[in-house]
C-alpha cells in the first residue's frame, strides 16, 4: 500500500529516469543546429576529436549530447533516417546500461547506433547481439554506412566464416553477431594452443537485440561443443522397437502435463521388463541390476520421446533429420540437440539416422556468457512481464519508452468456446470478414500442426493465405514484408518474423526486387511499387488497419503481447483479439477448474462463445502462474550452472596465463613438488607405524608414474629413515632426471615441451571433469529424498571433484615431463586440434531439474579443516565417508588421504 501511495505522489522509478533522460533531448538539439552547417570532412572529423578529448580525461557522459547529435546528423546524410526524441532516449537508456522497451515499429535498429558510437570511441569494441544471421547482415550492412561515414570500422560474424575473417571482425569497432556465434567463437577461443590464434578480444560493451528471446527463452540452452564418443545406435533403436509396443496400453504409464514428466506404473515395470526379454534386449539379471544401467538409462528417453513430444509441435523431420522447433518462435533450431540421449531416442522413433553420442569438451549457458561483459544493455518490444528475471539474474533495469505516436490498435477480449473445432469456425469466420472489407489479417499459432489444421480450414473455404512457419522459414522475411497488402491472410507461428516489419499496404522495396531484380529498370519499377503501395496503404488504414488473430494463449504473456504488437506500429490503426476453447493446453493444463465449471452452468450452446474481462484476468493469473514457475526453474538452473561457471572462469583464466608466460619452469618444479609430497603421504601416512607403510606400492608408482627406478622399499629398512627423507631422495632424483633433458634439449626447447604438454594435459582434465560434472547433476536430484539439499551436496561434491582434477594435472604433468625422450634438433609435435564433431545448443528439455528444494540455505563448501573441523578429534574420522573429502583440507578423498591410515 505504502509503495502505490509513494507512486502515486512522486512518480515510478522508470517516470523519475525517464525525466531525467528527457531534460538531456534539447541539449542534443542545441548540438543538431550547430552541427548541420558542417560539411562531411569535418562531421567526419567530430571522431578523432572525441577521441582525443576521453584521452584527456573527460568521460563518455561528457561527449554524449554531442556524440548523438552527430550520429542523429550522420543518419540524416547518409541513410535519410532522423533519429525521433523518444529515440534519443531510448539512446540513453542503452548507454545508461538498462534495457529498452520499444514498441513494434519504434525503429530499434536506428537508436543502437547511438550507444553504439558514443561506446565505440574509446576503440575497445562493441558489440551488438541479434537473433539471426540476416538480421546480423542487414544491420551491420545498414547502419555500417553511419559508422563508416564517421570513421569507425563495422564487422559481423555469421555462421561459416574462417578464423582469419572472425579476428578481423572482431578487430572493428562495431561487430554485429548472433547470441550463438559470439557463445561459440569464447568457448573456441580458450581451447586455443596460441594467444594468436584466438579471435576475440576483451569484452567491454554488449547491446543485446530482442533481449527477452536470447536472455530468458534462451536461458536454459547451454551452448556445447562436444567430441565423439563410443557409438551405441543399435541400442536406442532395439530399445524403440519396445517401446512402440509398450505405449500402446495407456495404463502402463502415467503423463504429468504441467511438469512436462513421465513414469512408468508398477504394472508397466513389470510389462517393459517382460518385453525387453521378447525382443532381446535384456538378455540376463532383472532390469535394475547393475550390469543393465545402460538399458535402463535408454527405456527412460525413448519413453519420454514417445509419450511428451510430438511430431510438428516439439520437432520435425527434415533430411533424415530431428530438427527442434523453438517453442517460442516457431523457427527450426538447426544444430540444436537434445542431451542425455534424447535425441537419439527421437530418431529411433522417427526411423532417420542415429547419430552418435557427444561428450561435452566445453559449455556454457548464456545466462553466464552475457554476464561476462562489463557493460550490457538490451532492447525488445516485450520485456516488462520479466523485468523481475531482468534485475535478479543480470542486474538490468527495463525502462519503457514512450512511442513517437500513441498506439491507436485495439485490444479486444478474448472469446472463449466450448471446442477446437468451434473455435477454429470462428477465427475463419472472422478472416472472411476481414477479407471483405479489405482488411489484412495474421492468423498467429502455437505450433505448426494447429497453423496447417487453420490453413486447411481456410483452403476448404477458398481463402487464399500464405503460412509461416518451420516448414517454409526460407519466405519469411517475404511474407512478412506483404502480410500488410490488403485482404492479405497470413498464418504464423508465435511471432515469426521478429525484425521485420509488417507495413500496411506492403513493401515497394521488396515488390520491386523480387519483379525486376538488380537489372536496370529496377528504379522504374520501384517508382510504379511506391505509388501501389501508397494506394494500398490509403485502403488498409480505412478498413481497420492489420488485424491481428490468436488462436491460443501462450504459456508467457510476453509471447502474447509480441503477436500483437505486429499491429498498430508507428500509430497505424489496428485490432488484436484472441480465441479460446476448454481443450487448448494452456486451459486444459494450467485454467482453474472454476473457469471449465462456470462456463458450463452457463449452458452455452454450439458455436457461441463467452466474452468478458473476467475471462482475461482468470487467463493472465494461470500465465502467470507458469511464468513464475518457469523462472524458478530458470534461477534454480542457474544456481547449479554458477557452480560449475566459477571453475570454469578459474580454468579459463588459469589456461590464459599459462599461454602468456614465456616459462613455465616454476610451474612445472612446482608440481613435482605437489606430486611427490601426495605421493609419499599417501604411503607414508601422518602418525603411521612403520608397519603400516606402503613401500612396495610407493616404490611401484614412482617407477610407472615417474618412471624412477629408485630402491624405495629398500630405503625402509635404513636406520632412522622417516617420510621427510624418502620424499627427499624421491625430489633430487626426479630433479637430476629433469636438469639432465633441459641440458640435453637446450632450455628453450625444454620451455615449448613444457608449455604445449601442461595446456594439452590441462584440456584432457578438464574434459574429463565436464563429464564427471554432468554424471553428477543427473543424479544429485535423488539427494532430497535423503533429506538433503541437492544444490549443497552438488557444490561439496564439485568442489572435491574440481581438487582432484587439479591433482591429476600435476601427477600426469610431472609423469609425462619425466618419462617423455626428445632427440635434440626433433621439432616440437603440434598439438592435436580437438576434434569437435558437435557444436549446439542443448535444448531446455534435456536441461536439468533437481528435485524439490528446501533444506536450507545454499552456502559454498570449504575444506572441512577450514570449517573449523578438528583434525585431531576422532570422532571427525570416524563420521567421515571413504569418498568424501578429507577431513584435513587436502582435497584428496577420505580413502586415499588420512583414511589409509
Amino acid at each position: 500500500m505504502f509503495a502505490r501511495l509513494a507512486r502515486a505522489i512522486f512518480g515510478s522509478s522508470n517516470d523519475r529516469a525517464l525525466k531525467r533522460f528527457e531534460r538531456r533531448v534539447p541539449a542534443i538539439a542545441a548540438w543538431e543546429a550547430k552541427l548541420q552547417p558542417l560539411s562531411d570532412e569535418e562531421l567526419r572529423g567530430k571522431t578523432a576529436g572525441f577521441r582525443a578529448r576521453l584521452a584527456a580525461g573527460e568521460t563518455l557522459d561528457d561527449l554524449l549530447e554531442e556524440a548523438f547529435a552527430t550520429v542523429r546528423e550522420a543518419a540524416r546524410r547518409v541513410i535519410g533516417l532522423r533519429h525521433f526524441d523518444v529515440q534519443m532516449i531510448g539512446g540513453m537508456v542503452l548507454h545508461d546500461g538498462k534495457i529498452a522497451e520499444m514498441k513494434t515499429g519504434e525503429g530499434k535498429t536506428l537508436v543502437a547506433t547511438l550507444p553504439v558510437y558514443l561506446n565505440a570511441l574509446p576503440a575497445k569494441g562493441v558489440h551488438v547481439v541479434t537473433v539471426n544471421d540476416y538480421l546480423a547482415r542487414r544491420d551491420s550492412e545498414w547502419m555500417g554506412q553511419v559508422y563508416g561515414f564517421l570513421g569507425l570500422t563495422t564487422g559481423v560474424i555469421v555462421h561459416g566464416l574462417t578464423d582469419e575473417e572472425r579476428r578481423a571482425a572482431y578487430a572493428c569497432d562495431i561487430t554485429y553477431g548472433t547470441n550463438n556465434e559470439f557463445g561459440f567463437d569464447y568457448l573456441r577461443d580458450n581451447m586455443k594452443y596460441r594467444l594468436e590464434e584466438m579471435v576475440q578480444r576483451p569484452f567491454a560493451y554488449a547491446i543485446v537485440d530482442e533481449v527477452d528471446s536470447i536472455l530468458v527463452d534462451e536461458a536454459r540452452t547451454p551452448l556445447i561443443i562436444s567430441g565423439p564418443t563410443d557409438d551405441t545406435s543399435d541400442l536406442y533403436r532395439r530399445v524403440d522397437a519396445v517401446m512402440a509396443e509398450f505405449v500402446k496400453d495407456e495404463a502402463r504409464f502415467e503423463k504429468d502435463e504441467k511438469q512436462r514428466t513421465v513414469a512408468m506404473t508398477e504394472q508397466g515395470g513389470e510389462d517393459i521388463e517382460r518385453l525387453l526379454r521378447e525382443f532381446g534386449v535384456l538378455e540376463e539379471g532383472d532390469l535394475y541390476d547393475p550390469q543393465n544401467v545402460s538399458i535402463v538409462h535408454h527405456v527412460n528417453q525413448s519413453l519420454r520421446a514417445h509419450v511428451l513430444f510430438r511430431r510438428d509441435v516439439e520437432y520435425v523431420v527434415r533430411d533424415d533429420k530431428i530438427v527442434i522447433i523453438d517453442e517460442f518462435t516457431g523457427r527450426m533450431m538447426e544444430g540444436r540437440r537434445y542431451s542425455d540421449g534424447l535425441h537419439q531416442a527421437l530418431e529411433a522413433k522417427e526411423d532417420v539416422t542415429v547419430q552418435p553420442e557427444n561428450q561435452t569438451l566445453a559449455s556454457i549457458t548464456f545466462q553466464n556468457y552475457f554476464r561476462l561483459y562489463p557493460k550490457l544493455s538490451g532492447m525488445t518490444g516485450t520485456a516488462a512481464t520479466e523485468a523481475d528475471e531482468f534485475a535478479e539474474i543480470y542486474k538490468l533495469e527495463v525502462m519503457e519508452i514512450p512511442t513517437n505516436v500513441p498506439v491507436a490498435r485495439v485490444d479486444e477480449d478474448d472469446e472463449v468456446y466450448r471446442t477446437a473445432e468451434e473455435k477454429y469456425e470462428a477465427v475463419s469466420k472472422l478472416v472472411e470478414e476481414c477479407r471483405g472489407r479489405g482488411q489484412p489479417c495474421l492468423v498467429g499459432t502455437t505450433s505448426i500442426e494447429k497453423s496447417e489444421v487453420i490453413s486447411a480450414l481456410l483452403k476448404a473455404k477458398g481463402i487464399p493465405h500464405a503460412v509461416l512457419n518451420a516448414r517454409y522459414h526460407e519466405q519469411e522475411a517475404s511474407i512478412v514484408a506483404q502480410a500488410g497488402r490488403p485482404g492479405a491472410v497470413t498464418i504464423a507461428t508465435n511471432m515469426a518474423g521478429r525484425g521485420t516489419d509488417i507495413k500496411l499496404g506492403g513493401n515497394a522495396e521488396m515488390l520491386a526486387r523480387a519483379e525486376a531484380g538488380d537489372g536496370p529498370d529496377y528504379e522504374a519499377v520501384l517508382a510504379r511499387h511506391k505509388a501501389e503501395v501508397a494506394r494500398a496503404q490509403e485502403a488498409v488504414k480505412a478498413a481497420g488497419g492489420l488485424f491481428v488473430i490468436g488462436t491460443e494463449r501462450h504459456e508467457s504473456r510476453r509471447i502474447d503481447n509480441q503477436l500483437r504488437g505486429r499491429s498498430g506500429r508507428q500509430g497505424d490503426p489496428g485490432n488484436s483479439r484472441f480465441f479460446l476453447s476448454l481443450e487448448d493446453d494452456l486451459m486444459r493444463i494450467f485454467g482453474s477448474d472454476r473457469m471449465g465449471g462456470m462456463l458450463q452452468k452457463l449452458g452455452l450452446k454450439e458455436g457461441e462463445a463467452i466474452v468478458h474481462p473476467w475471462i482475461n484476468k482468470a487467463l493472465e493469473k494461470a500465465q502467470k502462474k507458469v511464468e513464475a514457475r518457469n523462472f524458478d526453474t530458470r534461477k534454480n538452473l542457474l544456481k547449479y550452472d554458477d557452480v560449475m561457471n566459477d571453475q570454469r572462469r578459474e580454468v579459463y583464466s588459469q589456461r590464459r596465463l599459462f599461454m602468456e608466460a614465456a616459462d613455465l619452469s616454476e610451474t612445472v618444479e612446482d608440481f613435482r613438488r605437489e606430486t611427490i609430497e601426495e605421493m609419499v603421504g599417501r604411503a607414508i601416512p601422518e602418525n603411521a607405524y612403520p608397519e603400516q607403510w606402503d613401500l612396495p606400492g610407493l616404490e611401484k608408482r614412482v617407477r610407472e608414474e615417474l618412471g624412477l627406478d629408485l630402491p624405495v622399499e629398500a630405503w625402509g629398512r635404513e636406520e632412522g629413515i622417516d617420510d621427510g627423507v624418502i620424499r627427499e631422495r624421491i625430489s633430487e632424483a626426479a630433479d637430476r632426471v629433469a636438469a639432465a633433458k633441459a641440458a640435453n634439449l637446450g632450455p628453450d626447447f625444454m620451455r615449448m615441451v613444457e608449455k604445449s604438454i601442461l595446456l594439452q594435459i590441462f584440456d584432457q582434465v578438464w574434459k574429463e571433469h565436464l563429464l564427471q560434472l554432468d554424471h553428477l547433476r543427473q543424479g544429485i536430484g535423488l539427494r532430497a529424498y535423503g533429506q538433503r539439499d541437492p544444490l549443497n551436496e552438488y557444490k561439496r561434491e564439485a568442489f572435491a571433484l574440481f581438487n582432484t582434477m587439479l591433482a591429476e594435472l600435476r601427477e600426469r604433468t610431472t609423469g609425462l615431463l619425466l618419462r617423455l625422450e626428445f632427440n635434440p634438433g626433433q621439432p616440437l609435435p603440434e598439438p592435436e586440434p580437438v576434434r569437435v564433431t558437435d557444436m549446439r545448443h542443448e535444448a531446455p528439455e534435456a536441461a536439468f531439474e533437481p528435485a524439490p528444494m528446501g533444506y536450507g540455505a545454499a552456502v559454498a563448501v570449504e575444506p572441512r579443516a577450514a570449517q573449523g573441523v578438528d583434525p585431531e578429534d576422532p570422532a571427525t574420522w570416524a563420521a567421515t565417508p571413504r569418498n568424501a573429502p578429507c577431513p584435513c583440507g587436502s582435497g584428496k578423498k577420505y580413502k586415499h588421504c588420512h583414511g589409509r591410515a
